[in-house]
C-alpha cells in the first residue's frame, strides 16, 4: 500500500503539524512517534497523561432486528456474559471461531438506548473481517452499523481524570469499564473509563468533524502530550496486554492466550458459544502451550519472532511481543511455551540474533495496573 492510498484519521493534520513521524499501520497513515521520542512519550504517559489517536479502530453499533437483546445473539460467538450488562457498563470479550480460536478481541458496551443497542470497538486490522463474521453468522438476528463518521481519542495516565474533568466534571464519577454520553466543548461524545496502557484513563468517541478541535483543547494542558504507536506498544506490553494478530490469532484459544478471565462463569457452565468443546477441554485438562511473560537478562530486547529454547538449546516456543520496557528498566517479552515450561521462574534461553540469551518466565503484567475500579463515594 502506497502513501497516497493510506487512509487518514481525523487527526492526521494535527500529527503532521506536531512533527509526528507517519508510518503505514492497518491501512492508515499513523504516527509512530513525535519529536519527544518513544522513551519519553512512554514515561510521560506513566507520569502525566498521554493523548493517543485510535481513530483507526473500528466503532460500530449492533442492533437487534426483532427487538430482542442483541447481546443474546452475539453471545453465540463471544464467551463473555454480555446479556447481564446494564446501560453504561462495558466488557472485554473475544470473537471466536468454531474451532475455539480467537478471531479478535473487542470491547462491548451497553448504551442507554431503550432497545439495548450495543456499542462495540474492534481492532483496526480486523474490523472488516469482524463485521463480515457478524453479518455472516448472525445477520438474520442483528444488524451492524459501522460508525465511519467518528474519531476515537484515548487519554491515558494518572493526570487523565483531572484534565478531562476540567471539561466535564462528571467523568470523575465513572469507574473502570463504565461509559456514558458527555458534552465536551459543546460536543456530545461517548466516553468510557478504559484503555490499553495499564494506566487510568478514558477513550472518547467524538464526531470526526470535532476530533481535532477536542484534541487540540486537551493538548493545551501541560499535563498532556501526543503519544505515538511506538510508546503505545511498549506501554501495553508492560501492562501484559495482548495485541491481536500477534499474541493470538485465529488458531489460538483463550486458554492458550491466557485470557480466560474473558470466559464468563455461567457461559463456561452452559458451553453455549462457538468453539466451546475445545475451550472447555483445555480448561479441564490444560492446554499444550500457554502465553507467558519473559524477562530477558541484559539489555538486548527479544523481538517478535525470537525463538525460545530450553536450557539444553532445544527450541520450545516463540516470542510474540517484545521490546524495551522503560518503566521496568529493561527488556520484556511475551510468548508461547509448552505447559511444562510455563511456571514462573523457569529458566529459558532466547535466541537473539543467533546468540542464546538467558531469560526467566515471569508474571504479567510487568508493572502495576492502575485502573480506577471503583470510585469513592
Amino acid at each position: 500500500m502506497t502513501d497516497d492510498t493510506l487512509l487518514k484519521t481525523p487527526l492526521y493534520d494535527l500529527h503532521v503539524e506536531r512533527g509526528g513521524k507517519m508510518v503505514p499501520f492497518a491501512g492508515y497513515s499513523m504516527p509512530v512517534q513525535y519529536p519527544l521520542g518513544i522513551m519519553k512519550e512512554h514515561e510521560f504517559t506513566r507520569e502525566k497523561a498521554g493523548l493517543f489517536d485510535v481513530s483507526h479502530m473500528g466503532q460500530c453499533f449492533i442492533h437487534s432486528k426483532d427487538g430482542s437483546d442483541p447481546a443474546a445473539a452475539i453471545e453465540k460467538l463471544m464467551p463473555g456474559a454480555l446479556q447481564v450488562l446494564k446501560p453504561g457498563k462495558m466488557r472485554y470479550t473475544l470473537l471466536l471461531n468454531e474451532e475455539g480460536g480467537i478471531e479478535d478481541d473487542l470491547m462491548v458496551t451497553r448504551t442507554h438506548e431503550a432497545e439495548g443497542t450495543l456499542y462495540v470497538v474492534v481492532n483496526a486490522a480486523c474490523k472488516d473481517k469482524d463485521y463480515g463474521i457478524l453479518e455472516e453468522k448472525l445477520g438474520h438476528l442483528i444488524s451492524v452499523e459501522p460508525l465511519e463518521d467518528r474519531g476515537l481519542i484515548a487519554l491515558q495516565g494518572p493526570k487523565a481524570e483531572a484534565v478531562l474533568a476540567e471539561l466535564a466534571p462528571e467523568v470523575a464519577d465513572l469507574g473502570f469499564m463504565e461509559a456514558t454520553a458527555v458534552t465536551l466543548e459543546g460536543v456530545v461524545c461517548w466516553v468510557s473509563r478504559s484503555g490499553y496502557t495499564g494506566e487510568d484513563g478514558y477513550e472518547i468517541s467524538v464526531p470526526e468533524s470535532e476530533a481535532q478541535a477536542l484534541a487540540s483543547r486537551l493538548l493545551r494542558s501541560d499535563d498532556v502530550e501526543l503519544i505515538g504507536l511506538g510508546a503505545r506498544d511498549s506501554l501495553r506490553l508492560e501492562a501484559g496486554l495482548c495485541l491481536s494478530g500477534h499474541d493470538f490469532d485465529a488458531s489460538v484459544s483463550p486458554v492458550e492466550a491466557g485470557v480466560t478471565f474473558a470466559l464468563g462463569k455461567k457461559r463456561r457452565e452452559d458451553g453455549d458459544f462457538a468453539g466451546s468443546a475445545r475451550i472447555l477441554k483445555e480448561l479441564a485438562d490444560g492446554p499444550s502451550k500457554v502465553r507467558v511473560g519473559l524477562l530477558p537478562s541484559g539489555r538486548a530486547p527479544a523481538r517478535e519472532g525470537t525463538a525460545i529454547a530450553d536450557m539444553d538449546g532445544n527450541e520450545i516456543g516463540i516470542v510474540t511481543s517484545g521490546g524495551f520496557g522503560p518503566t521496568v528498566g529493561g527488556p520484556v517479552a511475551m510468548g508461547f511455551v509448552p505447559k511444562a515450561f510455563a511456571e514462573v521462574g523457569t529458566e529459558v534461553q532466547l535466541m537473539i540474533r543467533g546468540k542464546a540469551h538467558p531469560a526467566v518466565v515471569a508474571k504479567t503484567p510487568f508493572i502495576e495496573q492502575r485502573y480506577v475500579r471503583k470510585k469513592a463515594s
